[in-house]
């Protein structure tokens, strides 16, 4: 089974924007996560989901950070690398009438060597074949992007097992198809 929707539209799965559709680009290497996968992960995340303020790394269609915003995060960082992906994640947001997203069309690595501010929850799933886990990773850890007790989503490649920090604690994992996902819960150093 693939964990990806087909490029075209898909759909918003929980919350106030719930059954919205999203127009999704026809580009290679888009893969937005399924519903299937968004659907338990938001259900791990119900409890904490309410006023979180959200990165969406690497966002691609945004559908990760647009779910948030439906269920009642705050606030969500799209930063999206491809011009054309990061405008369509523009459109959609306008077009959903979405308050507190804002789309950042830079590379996920250039933008963490700005100015930090930490996040409860980020959403880490860049292009499997870029293989950029481990030092995006780092760099959230290292730089102070992370609250101290911030949610990171990982969705990697089934069968690769990124390199991430120590104090990153296994809450909940899964695999559909050709992905493998897990909602770590970030320690504070001294407590790892």
């Amino acid at each position: 089974m693939n964990t990806h929707t087909a490029p075209g539209r898909i759909r918003i799965i929980g919350g106030s924007l719930r059954n919205s559709r999203l127009n999704v680009p026809d580009l290679p290497g888009l893969r937005p996560t399924a519903e299937r996968v968004r659907e338990t992960l938001f259900n791990w995340l119900a409890p904490t989901i309410a006023g979180a303020r959200c990165l969406d790394l690497c966002a691609g269609t945004g559908a990760l950070g647009i779910e948030a915003l439906s269920r009642g995060a705050v606030s969500v960082q799209f930063v999206e690398r491809d011009a054309r992906v990061a405008q369509a994640l523009r459109d959609n947001l306008s077009r959903l009438k979405t308050v507190g997203g804002q789309v950042v069309a830079i590379d996920a690595g250039l933008f963490l060597q700005g100015a930090a501010q930490p996040f409860d929850l980020v959403f880490l799933d860049p292009p499997f074949t870029l293989a950029l886990w481990t030092p995006l990773a780092q760099r959230l850890e290292q730089a102070g992007w992370l609250a101290p007790r911030a949610w990171i989503y990982v969705e990697s490649q089934r069968g690769s097992a990124p390199a991430l920090p120590v104090n990153w604690q296994p809450h909940r994992e899964g695999a559909a198809g050709e992905a493998s996902y897990a909602l770590y819960r970030r320690l504070p150093p001294a407590q790892a």
